[in-house]
């Protein structure tokens, strides 16, 4: 057996760092909980390169003493607990006393600290836990701690940590967590530079939530307040139809600090029963006090988990507070108003008297405005006809006595010339005479009885009148006679034969009847070995087959499924469709850095996103099969498929799985039968089977099951 030794005290604190500094927001966590502990009303965080290079923490707390600077930094070395009874209440966000040593440990550290009843201020500088002397320095009042090259004298960790962009979110993250937990407290972020968050620590929740989280999800909140015994729950919820497409956007607090709880998160979806869309999930903003002795903080080296001494009264307080909020706003609260203009700021809107009452106001303006639309009408029907005159002048030489009739018919009416056009036989067509006159736009086409049996009239179309009008104020006696052309209305060939004397040749239709071409022959369908019956509940299609066997099949299982198999098997890129106004995506900054590491497996599936800062994603492109108002639920879904951290095949398939359900046919739809049809068949071919997600597309009841249960088997 190996000698057993202890470690040494170096070794311990790199072995105790790992538990508490995971990342460069673990730091910043442990740094601003001691600020917020020290009574600071303003807490200045700036980072650069994701927290790698450097994380400066700024306060203006009370301080610490000049020759306390190095006990601080010593394990279990704490000014918030004194005796073991401390830990049954513990009111601090730190007590253990491990953070500073941690971070000093695997890091390089200098701290600038004045309390506000010295003069001067104090220095100190660590590198790897190495303190060194303390000296004096000019310094406002408060405590400035900056840590720079995370993890340098730990290679193993070093190469885990993910890009700065990564690293910055989580940073951005557990910044608007903190911001949201003491909205009294002003906080300022700052990333590479730029400033990225300012709260104003007015006190207000809704303005640090607005601050933080952006005005798009301050805008669609409902206030929720309520007790249950010793338990108060206040802050915000979303309304029911503001659904998300993940959990990532609720956000509970515990006696100010912030937790993740699975008991809150049920309590919260349990109030939205009935209430929110299948698939969503609500948002909050929910801090939750009771006393410090009902619930204990000391179960997890981070402190983001805590365990309550009465779980159910803590439940039925969340869950009351909820259900009383949206039962005060009527139930589903509506969507919040949009940033566009109203309805009613571009269209007038009037009743049915209002409507009757303005038609009468002026009667005789729009009687003098027929007449002219009508002359006008008139006037482009003659040029119309005009230009049409000069082309059947040059394309259909016509014999001299119609050339003759032709011109005392222009000479006494030029409007009234009808010029022919040629017509041309083909072995598919023999096309009649059209009046040159109704143009390419209107072919019907009556027979009249001045004409033989072959010639045709134009028809009146709408809207055109080709015949001089007669005026509302002429009297039928006063309007002249209706003359007809003066021009031969039997169909001209190209050399002067007219079709009237051409042998009778049977007319043939340019697409022949049933769509057939000669040469091709029809084969007669053969006859499905299934046959529909119906649909019930616009979900299941009944199917009976052949062999005396009924079928319920889920049509959109079955259609997602399809889509699956498609998007797996394309080998281009799919076909994509660029919005008119892109889509903004509001994310937390986590899943949002998420997506932009992936903008290129995005870009495969169909997607051309950008970052559009604070956490927002801009979304140009979306694939077609995706309606565009499904692009920020697919974005949303695949963004906490990506928290997993999965493999790149793994990642593909995910994506493909959520375009495949937004995609396909939803339950609830009505379908038509030719859909159905088609996924009937491709089910009873045996090319789907199960969902994506593994679930069965299809159930089959045998002759024999359905006579067992009306006991006749």
């Amino acid at each position: 057996m190996p000698e057993i030794r202890q470690l040494p005290a170096h070794v311990a604190d790199l072995i105790a760092a790992g538990e508490v500094v995971e990342r460069p927001a673990s730091v910043v966590k442990e740094l601003v909980e001691n600020a917020l502990d020290a009574g600071a009303s303003a807490v200045v965080v700036e980072i650069r390169r994701g927290g790698m290079g450097l994380i400066r923490v700024t306060d203006n707390g009370c301080g610490i003493a000049p020759e306390q600077l190095p006990t601080a930094f010593l394990r279990h070395a704490t000014s918030k607990l004194r005796r073991a009874e401390d830990l049954g209440a513990i009111g601090t966000l730190g007590f253990r006393g491990e953070a500073l040593a941690a971070i000093a440990a695997v890091s390089r550290v200098e701290i600038l600290t004045r309390r506000p009843e010295d003069a001067s201020g104090a220095v100190l500088r660590l590198e790897g836990g190495q303190a060194g002397p303390v000296e004096e320095a000019g310094a406002p009042e408060g405590t400035t701690i900056a840590v720079r090259d995370l993890f340098f004298n730990t290679p193993a960790r070093l190469k885990f940590m993910r890009k700065d962009s990564a690293e910055t979110a989580a940073v951005a993250g557990l910044m608007q967590h903190l911001a949201l937990s003491h909205p009294a407290v002003s906080f300022r972020f700052v990333k590479d530079g730029a400033e990225a968050m300012h709260t104003p620590g007015d006190g207000r929740l809704d303005s640090a939530v607005y601050a933080a989280l952006g005005r798009d999800f301050a805008r669609g909140l409902v206030p929720a307040e309520g007790r249950g015994g010793e338990v108060a729950v206040s802050g915000f919820i979303t309304a029911p139809l503001m659904g998300r497409g993940s959990r990532a956007m609720q956000t509970f607090f515990v006696n100010g600090r912030y937790i993740k709880s699975q008991l809150l998160t049920a309590a919260l979806e349990e109030g939205y029963r009935n209430q929110i869309m299948k698939g969503k999930f609500p948002g909050c903003v929910l801090a939750v006090t009771l006393p410090a002795a009902a619930v204990d903080v000391n179960v997890h080296p981070a402190k983001t988990q805590v365990k309550f001494a009465r779980e159910r009264e803590v439940f039925d307080a969340v869950y009351h507070t909820v259900l009383d909020a949206l039962e005060a706003r009527g139930g589903a609260v509506s969507a919040p108003p949009k940033t566009a203009p109203r309805p009613e700021e571009f269209f007038q809107r009037m009743d049915a008297a209002a409507y009757r009452a303005r038609t009468a106001e002026k009667p005789a303006a729009r009687q003098e405005a027929a007449p002219k639309a009508d002359a006008f009408r008139r006037a482009d029907a003659a040029a119309y006809q005009a230009r049409s005159v000069g082309a059947a002048e040059v394309r259909a030489p016509l014999s001299a006595p119609a050339r003759g009739s032709e011109a005392a018919s222009q000479a006494a009416s030029p409007r009234e010339a009808a010029p022919v056009r040629p017509v041309f036989d083909t072995e598919w067509k023999r096309s009649a005479v059209a009046d040159s006159a109704g143009g390419f736009a209107y072919r019907t086409a009556r027979q009249t009885p001045d004409t033989g049996g072959g010639a045709f009239a134009p028809d009146a179309a709408p809207g055109r009148d080709l015949a001089p009008q007669q005026s509302p104020e002429r009297s039928a006696e006063e309007a002249p006679p209706r003359r007809t052309p003066a021009i031969s209305a039997a169909p001209v060939s190209v050399t002067g034969q007219t079709a009237l004397d051409m042998p009778a040749k049977p007319f043939v239709p340019a697409i022949p009847d049933g769509d057939q071409v000669p040469g091709q022959q029809v084969l007669p369908a053969e006859e499905a070995p299934w046959r529909i019956a119906g649909e019930v509940l616009r979900t299941y299609i009944v199917c009976e087959s052949a062999d005396g066997c009924v079928w319920l099949i889920d049509k959109h299982a079955a259609h997602e499924r399809i889509n699956f198999d498609r998007l797996c098997a394309a080998k281009e890129p799919p076909m994509c469709q660029t919005l008119l106004q892109p889509a903004v995506v509001q994310l937390e900054r986590e899943d949002a850095a998420l997506l932009l590491e992936n903008l290129e497996l995005l870009k495969q599936a169909g997607f051309a996103c950008e970052d559009f800062g604070d956490g927002a994603v801009l979304v140009r492109e979306v694939p077609s099969d995706i309606d565009a108002g499904d692009a920020p639920a697919v974005l949303e879904e695949f963004a906490g498929q990506l928290r997993t951290g999965r493999s790149l095949e793994e990642r593909r398939e995910s994506l493909l799985h959520t375009m495949a359900c937004k995609a396909a046919i939803k339950g609830g739809w009505k379908s038509d039968p030719a859909e159905l049809r088609v996924l009937v068949e491709k089910v009873q071919r045996g090319e789907v089977r199960f969902c994506p997600h593994g679930r069965p597309v299809a159930v089959k009841l045998t002759k024999y099951e359905l006579e067992k249960m009306f006991k006749r088997a």
